[in-house]
């Protein structure tokens, strides 16, 4: 990991994320120190606290609590220090130390986020102070503490993709002749001799879900069938991988032992086995056999092994709406549980039901932007800031596990949309690389060698990082751009300067065959 100075320490991702018309046009400005507050926001309290930073050691400041954010500012130094933590990313808030605890900073509180980062504050030991912004943390932070479907469709060849869950045989290996007879007509629609069924789990795994009612698809009861096995692990495993990762890159990166480490976590290997199942139900797809895919449930694997394969498939999926789309539908819409899987509002954070299976997702979606630069309309900045919104609890989008949960709960009356939020200004999640490729199969190569850390997400609080987000070549381009703008601008005022004189020159003018100024500047191209 290369190293650079320290710079000021900002840790306002989701403040920066919008554009200054945006935020003016679409939000009531209401003073909360120097951070604008949203609509419907509310100061609970503020206090002064020192914030134990990994990067700058102890830092005076003030905190203030609304019913949406926690916020710090440092009033200690010049260089500002500063924390805008929306309370939705907040998993575990903790008290450490205690009343006759010894040591300077003993004495406060640790919270945990979601979103890879650990916090920590120090208070004065006397007269219980923590106490009163500990319980307004917890209060607002968790204020829960109290079939078979058609995905995607060929349209040249006819193949599709369908995704259910795993079928109840048990033990005694119990059948379901419209189940088998539903199999057989998806088989039969674009006649092929064999259906393929991806089966997201390893081997092992399915055979144990017997003993709890689940289980394969066997032989005898899905001859004219193939079952694949993709070796995907489940969310427990998911859940351990992605700690470990979140243990080696927050507070500090240890480059000595770096790659060593991140082996340790397995975290890449997991996002191998996903793209490689993806990939192979792609190619099954375009090859012209229909398929089907589920994990144990439908709702976590599946959606990642559906959503990739399309992505590789069909392009519209691959632009700026159709990305929002496809979250939609595979996501959202299908029921992925992520309420269980983030843990909302709930204090919970040793549940077993939670895991990063979205942000693994949006994982493998960066790994194939970066595979593929030019196939995707969208740029990393979209997907940095979808998984800080998954988090947030800003908007509607990702609340619920279910779409009868959002709807009993009027979800879309009381809360915005996140694309309403990211559709205000396009021009900041466009990719400049762009090149529409409408029949284009993408194929990423799912190796260790040729996947990477995606370190502007995951080491983005880290001081020394956060000034190598700005990929150079973008940059350029984007000047570029910039200037083959203001000279086509200039271009047109040159017309329209030069075209009233002429015109009227011509009128009087015994030599009708003489070209205007305006017609020798038409031809004119700008090579960029």
């Amino acid at each position: 990991m290369a190293s650079a100075p320290i710079a000021p320490y900002n840790s306002s991702p989701l403040e920066n994320s919008s554009s200054p018309n945006a935020s003016r046009e679409s939000l009531k400005m209401e003073p909360l120190a120097d951070v604008a507050m949203l609509p419907g926001e509310e100061r609970v309290i503020d206090k002064d606290i020192i914030y134990i930073c990994p990067f700058n050691a102890a830092v005076k400041g003030k905190v203030f609590i609304t019913n949406y954010r926690l916020y710090f500012k440092n009033t200690d130094s010049e260089t500002p220090v500063i924390l805008d933590v929306p309370l939705g990313v907040i998993s575990r808030v903790e008290k450490m130390g205690g009343a006759s605890s010894r040591g300077e900073n003993s004495y406060g509180l640790e919270i945990t986020c979601k979103d890879m980062r650990n916090l920590r504050f120090a208070l004065k030991q006397e007269g219980h102070s923590r106490r009163d912004i500990f319980e307004i943390i917890f209060k607002y932070a968790f204020p829960l503490s109290h079939g078979m479907v058609l995905s995607w469709f060929h349209k040249e060849n006819h193949a599709v993709i369908t995704r259910c869950s795993q079928p109840l045989v048990g033990m005694s290996g119990k059948r379901n002749k419209d189940d088998e007879r539903y199999l057989d007509l998806i088989r039969e629609a674009n006649g092929t001799t064999k259906l393929t069924i991806y089966d997201a789990r390893p081997n092992v795994n399915a055979v144990a879900n017997k003993a709890t009612g689940g289980g394969y698809e066997g032989d005898d009861a899905y001859q004219n069938a193939e079952l694949v096995f993709l070796d995907i692990h489940n969310i427990h495993v998911m859940r351990e991988s992605l700690k470990k990762l979140k243990d080696i890159v927050y507070p500090s990166v240890e480059e000595s032992h770096w790659l060593s480490s991140l082996e340790s976590t397995h975290w890449l290997e997991h996002i191998k086995l996903v793209l490689s199942g993806a990939i192979q139900v792609a190619d099954k797809v375009s090859s012209g056999s229909s398929v089907m895919v589920h994990c144990s449930d439908g709702w976590d694997r599946t959606a990642q092994l559906t959503s990739l394969a399309m992505l590789m498939l069909d392009s519209y999926y691959r632009t700026f709406r159709g990305f929002q789309v496809l979250l939609e539908k595979e996501w959202i819409s299908f029921g992925h549980k992520f309420a269980s899987r983030i843990g909302h509002g709930d204090k919970n954070h040793a549940d077993q039901d939670r895991s990063p299976i979205f942000v693994q997702f949006i994982d493998c979606v960066w790994q194939m932007t970066k595979q593929f630069p030019t196939a995707f309309e969208f740029n990393e900045r979209l997907l940095v800031v979808i998984l800080d919104h998954l988090y947030s609890c800003r908007f509607g989008s990702f609340l619920y596990n279910c779409e009868s949960a959002r709807e009993s709960n009027n979800v879309r009356v009381k809360t915005v949309s996140l694309w309403s939020f990211v559709n205000r200004d396009t021009s900041l999640y466009i990719n400049p690389f762009y090149t529409p490729e409408s029949s284009r199969v993408l194929y990423p190569v799912a190796s260790m060698r040729h996947l990477d850390l995606w370190v502007t997400y995951y080491i983005r609080w880290n001081p020394r990082i956060q000034h190598q987000q700005q990929s150079p070549v973008e940059q350029r381009y984007k000047e570029l751009l910039a200037l083959r703008d203001q000279y086509l601008k200039k271009l047109e005022e040159l017309q329209l300067s030069d075209s009233a004189p002429s015109s009227t020159h011509l009128t009087n003018s015994s030599t009708p065959n003489v070209a205007t100024p305006n017609q020798h500047i038409t031809h004119l191209q700008t090579p960029f």
